[in-house]
């Protein structure tokens, strides 16, 4: 590594990236080893007290931050932000009046760059991975498909987009494996730099256009891939652009003289790629398994039934136009999951249809139905009959009087779950 002295906007720069980079990642790198999360936990605890104090005096973002839960674009998400911008932008300043007299950082560099691109590869894996088993974006579900298209939500239309085709998802989940395993070998580095970017480009792109909730994190990730590229800018520029001769890259090498530490090297890499990686594909595997594997046949067969017969109290309740409590279709899927075409809140609201979760006693003949699965009460129970194949007869109390519902199974024939593929097209469809 050449120690030769930085002009002072490098030095600058150089302070108020370490900074920043460092509060990106050292969440991530706390929670590595599988089975330890208290690190990350005592981490979160800390970085929550200066961002609520932050956000309470001069952000206002919101009077109560919300923790990022589901969605990582939260109002603490936002104030997290905000104070890693700032911490960083003081940070610098202060560091920079107390080792102005520092010439370069040669050093440091060469482990930022080094933690920057194996937090990279880190985050590539955990997504890349579950990708490969098409397990990230679901194929869309009964549920989702007797949703008219103009109801859902930008998110959800594009996660189905992807979901839908379990080839694209694996293909996308391999290029992001494979610019994290070029970026754990420094001779590989400066490709998986660029395919990285690339990649997290992308994603980043889709998040911000199709309004995903992971917009920050995106953002940062390409921001790491920015860093990482500029890194080399000079030697890429002559590559790709310039058409130069490009000097031989020296920013991810590090003399390590004693046997101690080249051995512990090649073991910490050792460890990254078990964890990193070997964990995830293990995980990822087995959760594979798990949900392919044979669920246990339920008497209710999955599909879409539509609602031949409403009778609530003693009174046959017609299909009226803006009626939107009344039970119009019902899908029955697999694992558990289905959905009403119903406004009634008893269901959870999503997209103009109520979700729920349903468990089959087949002792009792009765089907208990849950907001979510893991609420710990049902919210109402029905016993029911299976006359023929295509016919469920439900009975019981809803909202405090008798509920009699008959339902037949549906004709409808979702084009879109056949996965239809045609060579040959005669016509634009």
């Amino acid at each position: 590594m050449n120690a030769t002295a930085w002009p002072a906007w490098r030095r600058i720069s150089f302070r108020f990236l370490f900074i920043l980079i460092a509060l990106i990642t050292i969440p991530w790198w706390l929670s590595l080893i599988p089975g330890f999360s208290w690190p990350a936990e005592i981490w979160s605890s800390l970085e929550e007290k200066p961002v609520t104090w932050l956000n309470a005096h001069f952000l206002h973002i919101k009077a109560e931050l919300v923790p990022p839960n589901g969605s990582g674009d939260t109002s603490y998400g936002w104030a997290q932000l905000d104070f890693q911008l700032l911490a960083a932008f003081f940070g610098c300043i202060v560091w920079s009046l107390l080792d102005r007299k520092r010439l370069s950082y040669e050093r440091l560099n060469y482990w930022l760059v080094l933690f920057a691109r194996y937090f990279v590869a880190m985050v590539a894996f955990v997504y890349g991975v579950e990708k490969l088993f098409a397990l990230q974006m679901t194929q869309p579900n009964l549920s989702q498909l007797a949703t008219p298209l103009g109801d859902l939500l930008p998110m959800r239309l594009s996660w189905m987009f992807i979901g839908y085709s379990t080839p694209y998802q694996v293909f996308s989940g391999a290029m992001e494996v494979i610019a994290g395993l070029l970026l754990c070998w420094r001779r590989t580095a400066t490709l998986g730099a660029l395919v990285s970017l690339a990649v997290f480009f992308n994603v980043m792109m889709l998040n911000l256009s199709y309004d995903i909730p992971v917009k920050i994190f995106s953002m940062q990730m390409v921001f790491v891939c920015l860093f990482l590229v500029g890194s080399e800018m000079e030697r890429i520029i002559c590559f790709f652009v310039l058409n130069k001769p490009a000097a031989a890259c020296t920013v991810y090498h590090f003399s390590y003289r004693r046997k101690w530490m080249r051995v512990t090297r090649i073991i910490l890499k050792i460890f990254f790629l078990i964890t990193a990686f070997g964990m995830q594909f293990y995980n990822n595997a087995e959760y594979y398994k798990y949900i392919h594997g044979g669920l246990p046949v339920k008497p209710i067969q999955p599909g879409l039934y539509d609602v031949a017969v409403y009778v609530k109290g003693n009174d046959t309740i017609p299909i009226i136009a803006g009626d939107s409590l009344r039970w119009r279709d019902i899908v029955f899927d697999v694992g558990g999951a289905g959905s009403v075409k119903s406004a009634d809140t008893v269901f959870r609201q999503r997209y103009h249809r109520g979700y729920f979760s349903y468990a089959a006693d087949t002792t009792a003949h009765m089907l208990s139905f849950k907001r979510f699965q893991t609420d710990s009460l049902a919210k109402f129970s029905l016993s029911y009959e299976l006359p023929d194949e295509q016919t469920i007869r439900l009975r019981g109390t809803f909202h405090d009087q008798p509920l009699y519902v008959e339902l037949r199974k549906s004709r409808h024939r979702f084009q879109l779950a056949e996965h239809q593929f045609h060579w040959l097209s005669e016509a634009n469809r």
